[in-house]
């Protein structure tokens, strides 16, 4: 039911191994063959395994194994991913202008980023084949999710990554589960081109260009529309750096829709920081992305070089959707009221507050549109980032209250509630 092909040229791949296509060097990708693809068992034997103890079944992304490429159950790594959830966010809705708004948290995964659900499916794909070794260049949720993954599988990971300009914690928590880090001079997008000189063959290269991590991210779209009895909404806005996560859930979406699960797509829109936004430069200019040097505090799309932009492009348009960038201090801005929602989030994912907040003043998201934000890694990701907005003079900082007499400041807070 699934072909692996060029995502351009749509040849087929010479070598199984292969990240790349032979014929014209653009990214692989598996075409679904939706016509063999019942909804009402996809459905149901997702309602049941919602029901089942099997840590496969409980897993987001394995729960739809039908619509993934078949992997031997033996193989198959889990951490109970992808089963995230859908948050109500009314300061959120506010800050953007809209009635209504609503999260998907792929923060909620077992290392704390979207990555899992694409992870567990290429280090699955791994450890069937055979590889001892997972590499990967990251700006720090790659890593942390390739090391806890590998890890479940036996095999040894090793992270390229820029480690002067990412999150501390990230660093940390990939040393924790046992990977090898790698530094290198540089950015992520020269750590990436270190890793595409390697040999698939003899390595798991499992970044974004590999087209099983994009199979089970797609299943980000699944448990979305699942959470809304297959209704889809208007808008879903996503943070854009490699933009693997915009090919897959544009993916997921249109797969949906063809199945029968759902009725239509939702219009994607994808939103890069400011300082790295080759994409939207590309999308305004209706041309091809020219790299630039990535700066934003926005670590986790601080990517100047994406490597996915071409396949993000085809599901943007599919959708009827659009491409825009958004300035730092409207991304920490965004990041704070998301919290005031209960809700933590590290900067990278405000980026879609951000940015519907700009559709919405533009006239391009109505204010009754029924819209989705994806947050993309938690806020314990990047807790320095955190530290260091809520100690300057920004709108939303929350700063730490000193040498007051509390009964006085208790009652001041109770008159404001009144």
């Amino acid at each position: 039911m699934m072909t692996l092909r060029c995502s351009v040229c749509d040849a087929l791949p010479g070598d199984a191994d292969a990240l790349a296509c032979a014929a014209c060097g653009e990214l692989l990708a598996f075409a679904l063959d939706c016509a063999a693809v019942d909804a009402y068992v996809v459905e149901g034997n997702a309602r049941l395994r919602r029901a089942s103890a099997d840590p496969r079944d409980r897993s987001g992304v394995w729960r739809f194994r039908e619509l993934l490429p078949p992997i031997a159950e033996d193989a198959i790594t889990t951490l109970r991913e992808g089963d995230v959830p859908l948050i109500d966010g009314p300061r959120g809705a506010a800050h953007a202008g809209v009635d209504r708004l609503a999260y998907l948290h792929l923060g909620m995964n077992p290392t704390a980023s979207f990555k899992d659900a694409g992870m567990t499916v290429a280090i699955s794909h791994a450890r069937e084949r055979g590889a001892q070794v997972a590499v990967c260049a990251s700006t720090g949720n790659t890593a942390a999710s390739m090391a806890a993954y590998a890890a479940r599988a036996g095999m040894t990971a090793v992270a390229i990554a820029p480690v002067d300009g990412i999150s501390p914690a990230k660093v940390a928590q990939t040393l924790d589960y046992g990977a090898h880090v790698v530094a290198v001079d540089g950015d992520f997008d020269d750590a990436l081109r270190v890793v595409r000189a390697l040999d698939p063959a003899t390595v798991a290269v499992v970044n974004s260009i590999n087209p099983y991590r994009i199979e089970g991210q797609k299943t980000a779209a699944f448990v979305l529309l699942e959470q809304r009895r297959w209704l889809a909404p208007d808008w879903v806005v996503l943070p854009g750096g490699n933009l693997g996560n915009a090919s897959a859930l544009g993916k997921g979406f249109r797969e949906a829709r063809s199945i029968g699960l759902a009725i239509r797509v939702p219009r994607l829109a994808v939103v890069q920081a400011s300082g790295a936004a080759p994409f939207a430069h590309a999308w305004i200019a209706g041309g091809d992305v020219v790299p630039v040097r990535a700066q934003t505090d926005a670590s986790a799309i601080r990517i100047g070089a994406p490597a996915s932009w071409k396949k993000a492009r085809a599901e943007v348009r599919a959708s009827g959707g659009t491409v825009l960038d958004v300035p730092d201090d409207e991304i920490a801005e965004a990041r704070a009221v998301i919290g005031r929602d209960g809700v933590g989030c590290e900067p990278a994912s405000a980026a879609s507050l951000a940015g519907l907040r700009r559709l919405v003043a533009a006239g391009s998201v109505s204010r009754d549109a029924d819209v989705v934000c994806v947050l993309t890694g938690h806020v314990l990701k990047d807790t320095a980032y955190a530290e260091r907005y809520h100690a300057s003079s920004a709108p939303q900082a929350n700063a730490i209250v000193r040498g007051v007499d509390l009964a006085r400041y208790l009652n001041a807070l109770l008159l404001t509630r009144t």
